[in-house]
């Protein structure tokens, strides 16, 4: 048994012990092996060996007897500090709190600042002198010669390196062992299952394919004798994106010696898609889904696969992963240590962004910002992969003067024009009376409107047999039986008719005769054609795709910018699907939001200069970048399954895997539609901020949640 003079860790039985010295050298060694990835081993390993230093007084090691808790890591944060380590000091004073703001030299020592913590009184820990003997530190890396935002990033990726590996060491001594993490085929056996998944598809067999097989061939041929770098992929709907981006990635990564492939989707109904698709040509036991449908068990009879996925939603040690643009986004601007872990693993990446339009404009700006620093200083290449490609290139430029921004696709005009399955008929203003007698007129039809409420009203309208409604008013868990019976109605040309929110539009597989769409930006109204006859079976004369203006309604006040857009280029371009007229759309809805709008919570300017006072704002950046802003909250559903995990619920079990669970039967549910439900005496609050449908009359088969006034905030999906 180590020495116990100084000790980091008791094992929960009290049997074991771990020493200071045998943490910080475990978790050094753990950092180094995490900054090697992007050149800053020593960096992080200096950081790993201070880590802790703290544990060494009389202090901590009467807690571990039971004393009172003690601040360990300040200690280590001052020494980094005097030795003007500052991303270090940022990232040992965070370890375990979350990164805090800088603050300024006058914050006082009660200050949660770093600034603040520098002046604080720490207790002797001398201990550390003779045992580890960090010094000297070493050198700066590249990245501190960069501006704020810069050094503020690579601050954040350090700060990852030490946590996940403060996590790991601790979590291997605890447990007695190292947890079955990690693991997973290479790069080059991934490859191999990919070309052998698609070997069958040639020689193609119709012209569609055929130009698919040609872009996933471009895509396999580049990756192979490409460099990291960055990248666009414009395909357009129904030219095998998926698969050949996939291609790229794993053809890129196999040459260059990368790590994994990263998949950063913007809805969970694409990732869940996208994911089944990745997992058989590759193998499920390869592919994470990390978001908040999937799930993963770490309890009794969990497979081996299972339990090594479950605990790399924690820091994406796995060779494929597929995300949330939330999840990816939020965690880069994030302070606490359990959403930071994960990021030294996008260093040495592929990082595919598939539906990239749809980028957050409000925080446009510090999104770009943030993939160029991945580019440029973590040897990871990025890929901005769509059909309607959001004209980045001069925001690329000014972030990254020197990384050209080159394109995978042979020919995008071409194949725009070549893909093209459909034509656009503008029938201006409509009564809801004549649409919907519109839709009851054909046995199969595609209608998209705005808001939740129009979907329903238009549903009515409807002849029940084959007719759908799809909005967020349905669980999850619903929309996906409702879709495929949707596909079967359609694949069988039984009728089938479906009104739905925008939820439709990105990446759903379904192909009918004809569409209709109620006004919006540009890029939705071309996603909404890509559910028009997808597979290029009848002439793009004869599918048509309708955009209308239902009379009496207002444009919401969210997408009037980029109804406005859409018209202009409406009036400027013949052809509205062609890359120059999507290039138009989005710099003239750039032009009309302003500049301001593509940071709007500041973010790049608080770290450029600071924010409320504080030099590396990294609390408060974290507050503020919040990419889903709304005031909804979750209404959960004894619907189906949610039945027996509500039960859960109310026996008092509130687990992270419960709520994940419980993702599939929840609705989001604005403040006056709520309130009506509390009226109503529909709702049960299991806690402060748990709610939970409990009568059922309120939830319909054919249209979900209830929802008799219009919430003025539930347009969009």
């Amino acid at each position: 048994m180590a020495d116990p003079s100084c000790l980091a860790h008791r094992s929960s039985d009290g049997e074991r012990c771990q020493t200071v010295q045998e943490h910080l050298t475990g978790t050094a060694e753990r950092a180094a092996e995490f900054g090697a990835a992007f050149g800053c081993a020593e960096q992080a390993r200096w950081v790993g060996l201070l880590h802790d230093i703290g544990k060494y007084s009389t202090a901590f090691q009467r807690r571990l007897c039971g004393g009172e808790v003690v601040d360990h890591s300040t200690a280590g944060a001052q020494l980094a500090f005097r030795q003007r380590q500052l991303p270090a000091a940022f990232a040992i004073a965070g370890h375990h709190g979350g990164l805090p703001d800088g603050g300024s030299k006058s914050d006082p020592g009660s200050a949660p600042t770093l600034f603040g913590r520098m002046k604080r009184q720490v207790e002797p820990c001398d201990g550390w002198r003779c045992e580890i003997n960090p010094f000297p530190p070493p050198p700066p890396p590249a990245q501190m010669k960069g501006g704020n935002f810069t050094q503020a990033f690579y601050t954040r990726m350090l700060y990852s390196c030490l946590v996940d590996a403060d996590y790991l060491d601790t979590e291997a001594f605890m447990e007695g062992h190292a947890l079955l993490r990690g693991g997973g085929a290479g790069m080059e056996e991934l490859l191999r299952r990919l070309n052998a998944y698609i070997a069958p598809w040639w020689p193609p067999k119709t012209e569609l394919n055929a130009r698919r097989c040609s872009i996933l061939r471009s895509c396999l041929d580049q990756g192979a004798v490409a460099a990291r770098g960055l990248y666009s992929l414009t395909v357009p709907t129904g030219g095998g994106k998926t698969v050949a981006s996939l291609g790229f990635a794993l053809s890129l990564a196999a040459a260059q010696k990368m790590d994994r492939v990263i998949y950063v989707i913007p809805y969970t109904s694409i990732i869940e898609q996208n994911a089944a698709v990745f997992s058989g040509i590759l193998g499920e036991e390869n592919v994470l889904e990390h978001h908040s449908g999937a799930e993963y068990s770490l309890g009794e009879g969990a497979s081996p696969d299972e339990y090594r996925k479950a605990l790399a939603t924690e820091n994406w040690d796995m060779p494929v992963v597929v995300t949330t643009s939330v999840q990816f986004f939020e965690s880069l601007f994030a302070n606490r240590s359990s959403r930071c872990r994960k990021l030294h693993n996008l260093a040495n990446s592929v990082i595919i962004f598939d539906e990239a339009q749809n980028l957050p404009l409000p925080y446009l700006r510090p999104c770009v910002a943030a993939i160029a620093e991945l580019v440029q200083h973590y040897r990871a290449a990025a890929v901005l992969c769509t059909a309607t490609q959001p004209a980045l290139q001069d925001l690329f430029a000014e972030f990254a003067p020197n990384l050209p921004i080159r394109e995978l696709c042979p020919s995008p005009q071409e194949q725009s024009l070549a893909f093209c399955r459909t034509t656009l008929r503008n029938l201006g203003e409509l009564e809801q009376e004549s649409l919907g007698t519109a839709l009851a007129g054909v046995p199969q039809v595609l209608c998209i409107v705005n808001r939740r409420k129009t979907a329903q009203e238009l549903f009515e309208a409807l002849p029940r047999e084959g007719s759908y409604c799809l909005t967020t008013l349905l669980c999850p868990a619903h929309r996906k039986q409702l879709l495929q019976e949707i596909r079967t109605r359609l694949a069988a040309g039984q009728p089938c008719r479906v009104v739905s929110t925008s939820l439709i539009e990105a990446g759903v597989d379904v192909d009918f005769p004809i569409v209709y769409r109620e006004e919006a930006g540009l890029d939705s109204i071309l996603q909404a054609a890509g559910r028009c006859n997808r597979e290029g079976r009848r002439a793009p004369s004869e599918s048509p795709v309708f955009l209308f203006r239902l009379a009496g309604q207002r444009i919401p006040a969210m997408i009037a910018p980029n109804v406005a857009s859409t018209e202009h280029v409406l009036r400027q371009f013949s052809d509205p699907s062609g890359p120059d007229a999507v290039e138009a759309y989005f710099r003239f809805l750039r032009l009309i939001k302003g500049s301001d709008a593509l940071d709007q919570k500041g973010i790049l300017k608080g770290f450029a200069t600071d924010m409320n006072g504080s030099i590396f704002p990294f609390a408060t950046a974290a507050e503020r970048f919040r990419l889903i802003e709304s005031p909804a909250v979750t209404v959960y559903l004894p619907w189906g399954d949610g039945a027996a995990l509500i039960g859960q619920l109310r026996s008092g079990i509130q687990t992270r895997s419960l709520f994940r669970r419980l993702g599939q039967y929840g609705v989001p549910v604005y403040p006056d539609h709520l309130e009506k439900l509390k009226a109503a005496g529909a709702l049960q609050f299991l806690d402060h901020d748990i709610r939970v449908l409990t009568d059922l009359r309120f939830y319909r088969e054919t249209t979900g949640l209830t929802m008799d006034v219009e919430t003025g905030a539930g347009w969009f999906i």
